[in-house]
Parts: C-alpha cells; structure tokens; sequence
C-alpha cells in the first residue's frame, strides 16, 4: 500500500487531500491559501510529516484542447519546489474538469452551503488523485 498526497494548484487557494493506492480512493484534507502561487510552506511540511506520502500528485491545468496556459507552468513550478524541497516522487496529473465534478460532490452532499472555496479546493485535489489512481491502477 502507498500514500499519496494530491494537490489542486491556484495562485490563491491549493487544496490537498490524501489517498492510498489499496482502494484508489482519495478524501480531501484542505484548501491552503496562497499568495501569487506560493503556499504556506510550514503547513505543507506539516501535512507531508503527518502522512508520510509514498507521492505527490499534482494537478496539471490545461486548456480544453490540452494546450497549456500561464497557471501550467506555475503549477509545474510548484511540483518542483515540491520535490526540492522535501524529496518525495512528484508527478503532474491532468486536471481538466475536476473542479466541475469537486462541485457536483459537494452540491450532493451538502448543497450551497457546502461549495466553500476550501472545500471546493480539496475536493477538487481528491478527485485529482482518484484520477490519477484510475489512470495507473485501473481503480
């Protein structure tokens, strides 16, 4: 069995939830604020020293077409400082529409009321890494 922590990168807002490799299913964490892309380093740390990730899963923003956009490269940025700075295997993962499906979940669940930028962002990072699970492993 291995953990993985996924990441859905903004430059205002990253969420993050953890998953593990057994069930292919993901649960959101939380939604981390940001300042132009750069994160709240020590929570980040925190939440890497909790759960020991065997990976870090980030998503990859890209167009419809699958053409890249400025946050493309800002998030691949972020996915390298990611492993310089803790040196756990991180990989990108193509995130279009999870934010659309992260609102779908949320909305069943709980209504507007649950559609907080947070949530919203740590679900979405959820369903980025069930994504991931469901492109290596078939879950």
């Amino acid at each position: 069995m291995s953990t993985l922590l996924g990441f859905d990168f903004g430059t205002k807002s990253i969420g993050v939830a953890v998953g593990q490799t057994i069930t292919g299913t993901a649960r959101p964490l939380i939604g981390i604020k940001a300042r132009d892309g750069i994160p709240q380093w020590e929570q980040i740390e925190a939440i890497i020293k909790e759960w020991q990730p065997d990976k870090l899963v980030v998503g990859l923003p890209l167009n419809m077409d699958g053409t890249e956009q400025e946050v493309t490269r800002l998030a691949k940025k972020f996915a390298g400082r990611l492993f310089g700075r803790y040196g756990v295997e991180t990989i990108t993962h193509d995130e279009r529409l999870t934010t659309v499906d992260a609102k779908a979940d949320l909305f069943a669940r709980g209504g507007y009321k649950s559609l907080t930028k947070g949530a919203v962002d740590a679900q979405s990072a959820a369903v980025i890494l069930e994504s991931y699970f469901e492109s290596q492993y078939g879950a």
